[in-house]
């Protein structure tokens, strides 16, 4: 039985994190995280192929060169993370159902990719002025950069119509309600696919 991909996008503060791993939590979904590539060095007790794999900015640039990647992003200079094309194909040959907690663009290019076996879900908070308050509250950061994170969440909500489905998290515990039915009945009906060789 070949995985499904699962892919979570949404703007920092909208709960995503939270909801991924209520979502690896639960019984009998069979969900694994896909180990990203990078081309930062380990940190602490980082191991390579568990945490990430570990390449250098010049063998990242040549995986993107061969378009290796399903997708990727340097987010600071010669600072790539990325999602191996292959790595994904092997969790999912094994039957493991792949997890992803992705940016906006990344999630659109993951689904792009593998079409009716992915469940793209788009999490946005009820409102800008809302998503303000929680980064507020959490105390994190400081106030130029709640800015900086208000203004590319308005971009990103942008890019909601694109996924399978907008969850909006209002209340966390009926959102994690409403996420988990709409999982389990993805994964449980379009199990079978049929590979046209």
């Amino acid at each position: 039985m070949y995985g499904k991909i699962l892919i979570f996008s949404a703007p920092s503060g909208s709960g995503k994190t939270t909801i991924v791993n209520y979502l690896r939590q639960q019984e009998g979904l069979n969900l694994y995280f896909s180990v990203s590539a990078t081309s930062r060095p380990p940190r602490g007790t980082e191991q390579d192929g568990v945490d990430y794999f570990f390449v250098t900015p010049d063998e990242f640039r040549a995986k993107i060169a061969r378009g290796e990647f399903l997708e990727y992003e340097e987010v600071y200079h010669d600072r790539f993370y990325g999602t191996l094309t292959a790595q994904v194909e092997r969790q999912l040959a094994l039957g493991q159902n792949v997890i992803f907690d992705v940016d906006v663009k990344g999630g659109i290019n993951i689904k792009r990719h593998y079409g009716e076996r992915a469940l793209s879900v788009f999490i946005q908070p009820p409102s800008i002025d809302e998503l303000r308050r929680r980064l507020e509250r959490r105390g994190t950061d400081a106030p130029e950069v709640i800015d900086e994170r208000v203004r590319k969440a308005a971009f990103e909500l942008t890019f909601a119509p694109q996924f399978d489905y907008i969850l909006i998290n209002d209340d966390l515990d009926v959102a994690k309600a409403e996420i988990l039915e709409k999982v389990k009945d993805f994964l449980v009906h379009n199990s079978q696919f049929i590979v046209h060789s």
